[in-house]
């Protein structure tokens, strides 16, 4: 059953902490490596999410791809690193189980900064046809395998590429504090559709970066920037709002495209009242504040 009202007219208070007017949550997808390839034992190369928009697939070895990807976790992502260790501000990373377990330095700067790394599944892979118990499988080993990459069990779940049985397996899992496999708000709600109540704290696929690889996105950084900017100017004259920021390393990782996040980043530090927080922060306050 779908929720086609939600919070209607009058949404709840989010009384964020210190009195913000807005709270503002940037997520780096940290998926290389873990994307489709028949190194990993997959039946065809990736084609998506990369400058090649709407690359052809192939039952062999892509070599272009396997390099835009590897861009991503060679450079991109130690630039967006730079970008928020600089400013000190927070980040959740929805990483890849097996995209992690690829590059320990980098988890370990993740985990330096004190960044949220929550889990983005166990491989970078559309799910929509993928059996139920191959699905309920892979998020058991998509657990396991996050908490000996990185010595702590994930409490925030995003899958991505899902299946209609997603967010009743995550349900049904019961470990984690959020699901993100929602675009239906701007602000958490509780699901209950799955026998228990479940936290979503919506993610975005409009303030994401991945439009600069879409057929209908971005062409340059600074339709980037505006796009950002105006969100987070229209959330905050309304108040008690949240604005998630979506960022892959191989994408926004990319000079001229962090040169406009960088921008975005200075634009909201001169404006007052916002929090800039993990999304564990988040959903730990809508719990408090807001419980089930």
């Amino acid at each position: 059953m779908r929720d086609l009202v939600g919070y209607g007219q009058t949404p709840p208070p989010a009384r964020w902490p210190q009195g913000a007017r807005t709270a503002v949550q940037f997520v780096i997808n940290y998926e290389e490596g873990a994307e489709n390839s028949v190194l990993n034992g997959d039946p065809l190369s990736e084609g998506f999410l990369s400058e090649m928009v709407g690359a052809a697939r192939h039952p062999a070895r892509a070599m272009a791809m396997e390099s835009l990807y590897e861009y991503g976790s060679r450079a991109g992502f130690w630039r967006l690193h730079r970008l928020f260790t600089a400013r000190d501000l927070p980040v959740t990373v929805f990483g890849v189980a097996k995209a992690l377990e690829t590059n320990p330095e980098a988890v370990a700067a993740m985990q330096s900064a004190d960044w949220e790394i929550a889990s983005h599944g166990l491989r970078w892979i559309d799910y929509q046809d993928i059996p139920e118990d191959v699905e309920r499988a892979h998020i058991a080993q998509a657990v396991a395998l996050h908490e000996r990459v990185t010595g702590q069990r994930p409490l925030g779940w995003y899958q991505g590429r899902t299946s209609p049985n997603t967010a009743r397996l995550v349900s049904e899992e019961g470990g984690f504090l959020y699901d993100a496999d929602s675009y239906a708000d701007d602000l958490p709600y509780w699901d209950r559709r799955h026998g228990r109540a479940q936290l979503i704290v919506p993610y975005t696929l409009d303030v994401n970066d991945m439009k600069f690889v879409a057929l209908n996105g971005f062409t340059e950084g600074a339709q980037f920037y505006r796009y950002l900017r105006d969100t987070f100017d229209q959330l905050h004259a309304e108040g008690g709002r949240m604005m998630s920021v979506g960022l892959h390393g191989r994408v926004a990782g990319r000079p001229a495209r962090a040169h406009a996040l960088a921008r975005f980043l200075d634009h909201i530090a001169r404006v007052p009242d916002v929090w800039v927080a993990r999304r564990i922060d988040i959903a730990r306050h809508w719990m408090k504040v807001h419980p089930a």
